[in-house]
């Protein structure tokens, strides 16, 4: 495990915590240190070892996680061409294009061992961090998105994607199948604008103290990840910004509209005489209020589904997800949204 906070912090526990053998790192002294407390104090056959280099980390690993922000990913991989590791990496990043990437230009470079890359990202994230807040339950129950290109993608391989599929679905995760290129997509609406709608009315409303005190439910639930450390969510909106630009267009004008009936369509800003913007405001209201409502799907029933690309893929795109590999690696057990 390379990088120790909140996720890979979290992702250290757990695989502890089901009894794999695990050794982290990460670059900053203090959080080894941190890490190494919480070890000792780990019950008996749920403990992990933290080690001073990424070399020692990785060497004899099987699998590598790294859990850096995308402006590291590029490092990180570089030291694990660069001591000869032979295995598995996949990562955690919460953007996935630019990753797969930098992957791309290292695994079949002229001095790498790298086995292969299966790029993943439980949607997990919280808006503390450090490995203080990692919690080894975390990834209990939530979508896991590893990414699985086309067929003459030369970065993921089946037999690689089904195996991280395995160890993910037996932490308790959901698997969803996706190509780099969807997820992206998909998060720019579901993670990254909210965050910065949330930066953007935290911002606005401490300009005004009387609102900061009346500021209950709404603005807590509204602006919870604007509490994110900036940098984090610089390199997850900057790095996803071509996902990222067109979903806050979206966004931006369906708040035009919620505008537009609020004045009228007046460019002062006040609606006209005889105007009804009560009126004018629910139509704008129910699309939200019932996408929210039905909000998450239910589950359906439990299939059984072949290990197949395109049938994984499909899953994906049909909002559904894997909850077991099976050991001969032939077929997975999937669930679709109820309909």
């Amino acid at each position: 495990m390379i990088g120790l906070g909140l996720i890979g912090g979290s992702l250290l526990r757990a695989l502890a915590a089901s009894g794999h053998q695990v050794l982290g790192y990460d670059a900053d002294p203090a959080t080894r240190a941190t890490a190494r407390t919480a070890a000792a104090r780990a019950p008996a056959g749920a403990r992990w070892q933290v080690t001073s280099t990424v070399r020692d980390a990785a060497s004899g690993a099987e699998l590598v996680a790294v859990a850096v922000p995308l402006p590291a990913v590029g490092d990180v991989l570089d030291e694990l061409v660069a001591i000869g590791y032979s295995g598995l990496v996949t990562d955690v990043t919460s953007v996935k294009g630019p990753v797969r990437d930098l992957v791309a230009a290292r695994l079949h470079g002229p001095h790498s061992r790298l086995a292969g890359f299966v790029g993943g990202h439980p949607m997990a994230g919280r808006e503390t961090s450090g490995f203080a807040a990692a919690d080894a339950e975390l990834f209990r129950g939530c979508a896991w998105v590893l990414c699985l290109d086309p067929a003459d993608d030369p970065v993921t391989t089946l037999a690689d994607w089904l195996d991280v599929a395995a160890l993910v679905t037996g932490l308790g995760a959901r698997v969803v199948p996706a190509t780099a290129a969807e997820h992206d997509q998909a998060v720019a609406l579901v993670s990254h604008v909210p965050h910065l709608l949330a930066s953007a009315l935290a911002a606005t409303a401490a300009a005004d103290p009387m609102a900061l005190t009346l500021g209950a439910g709404s603005f807590r639930d509204g602006t919870r990840v604007a509490a994110s450390r900036p940098a984090l969510t610089a390199a997850m909106c900057g790095g996803n910004a071509a996902a990222v630009v067109p979903a806050l267009d979206a966004v931006m004008a369906s708040l035009t509209e919620a505008r537009t009936a609020l004045t009228g369509g007046t460019a002062t800003g006040t609606a006209p005489a005889g105007a009804d913007p009560i009126a004018a405001l629910r139509p704008w209201l129910a699309a939200g209020h019932a996408a929210r409502t039905e909000w998450p799907p239910a589950p359906g029933p439990t299939l059984e589904l072949p290990a197949r690309q395109d049938a994984l893929l499909r899953l994906g795109r049909g909002g559904g997800w894997i909850t077991a590999v099976a050991a001969d690696r032939r077929t997975v057990t999937a669930v679709r949204p109820a309909r």
